[in-house]
């Protein structure tokens, strides 16, 4: 237990070192959300009912920012190699790289997606449920886009190669997520989308750190 409290306190260094932390993303995440009654008109009743899923779709891809870093940095330096050959199994470290990242990144945005909701049109009532929706979703969110940085170790467009792998999978957790605070908002039972929210994050998390190790192996072999 305290070699992987030693690991993600590491990981979590790293990932606030690594390009100003959260910073980038909340700076992209509030420019989706002030472009977009540019897009789409400023009326409050259009922005009100398409803030629920904007938001959840800029918080999408706010996640893919830091992703391109996660394994790279150490795959470049020979990090990963002594982390493979270390005591620690490599699930352990991609299971503190997911924990680190929703930490540093997940955390902060989950913090902010209810001031973008509210700000496009979104009701005060649903802060609370923006707010944990948005938590239980960034896991999913961090362990799932874990996967495509470390099955895109060693390209050269590491970057582009994520987006393909990752946004097909962010799907779900989109359409769950905004369907749960469309269902609360509409008063309607919003328990159903909040569960399927939480068996995603909760798979990514028993699942990702599976399949990370294994990409990661198969870049170092």
């Amino acid at each position: 237990m305290s070699g992987l409290w030693i690991l993600f306190r590491r990981e979590l260094g790293q990932t606030w070192g690594r390009g100003g932390g959260p910073v980038l993303a909340l700076t992209f995440f509030a420019c989706v959300a002030t472009l977009l009654p540019l897009a789409v008109g400023a009326s409050p009743a259009r922005l009100g009912s398409v803030a629920p899923g904007a938001a959840w779709l800029a918080l999408a891809l706010a996640s893919l920012l830091s992703l391109e870093r996660l394994f790279e940095r150490d795959f470049e330096d020979g990090t990963l190699d002594l982390l493979a050959l270390g005591p620690a199994p490599l699930e352990a470290v991609a299971l503190a790289k997911g924990l680190a990242q929703w930490l540093a990144n997940g955390a902060p945005l989950a913090l902010l997606a209810p001031v973008v909701a509210v700000a496009l049109g979104a009701g005060l009532s649903l802060v609370p449920m923006i707010f944990i929706s948005a938590l239980i979703g960034g896991l999913g969110l961090s362990f799932t886009g874990g996967i495509g940085a470390a099955l895109s170790l060693g390209s050269r467009r590491g970057g582009v190669l994520i987006a393909v792998i990752v946004l097909p999978l962010f799907a779900p957790p989109v359409i769950f997520g905004a369907g749960v605070i469309d269902a609360y908002a509409s008063g309607l039972d919003w328990r159903p989308a909040l569960g399927f929210l939480s068996a995603y994050s909760l798979a990514a998390l028993a699942l990702g750190p599976l399949a990370m190790a294994a990409a990661c192996r198969n870049a170092l072999s």
